[in-house]
């Protein structure tokens, strides 16, 4: 059963817990969250960041993984980049692309599994 604290308090509310994260962020926080959660709206990017949460991969690997044209694959790994969410090294001929943080493919997975466990 919830406790209820203060006189005020609604009955069978609980005062919640502080959170890890500031109650009140900046508003450039704030638009800096946007910008990378429209960053990672994208199905291809989802699909992409899924990807480079198992493995490094350069850009041929990721056509071949998710069946889409290379040009596509390499302006979404551009939007990525520009968002910080992805990093790429050159290695001779080619371009690999790794996460630049894992947190960030924690975001993308919790949303994945929020939604199948929905379905």
């Amino acid at each position: 059963m919830a406790t209820v604290t203060g006189s005020g308090a609604q009955p069978g509310l609980a005062e919640c817990a502080p959170a890890s994260a500031p109650v009140h962020p900046s508003p450039s926080v704030l638009t800096d969250a946007g910008d990378l959660l429209r960053a990672l709206a994208a199905p291809v990017r989802i699909a992409i960041v899924l990807q480079l949460r198992a493995a490094d991969r350069c850009v041929h690997e990721l056509v071949d993984a998710l069946d889409v044209a290379q040009p596509l694959i390499s302006q979404h790994l551009r939007v990525l980049k520009t968002a910080g969410v992805v990093q790429g090294e050159r290695r001779g001929r080619e371009v690999v692309y790794r996460l630049a943080d894992d947190h960030l493919a924690h975001i993308v997975v919790d949303a994945v599994a929020h939604v199948q466990e929905g379905k």
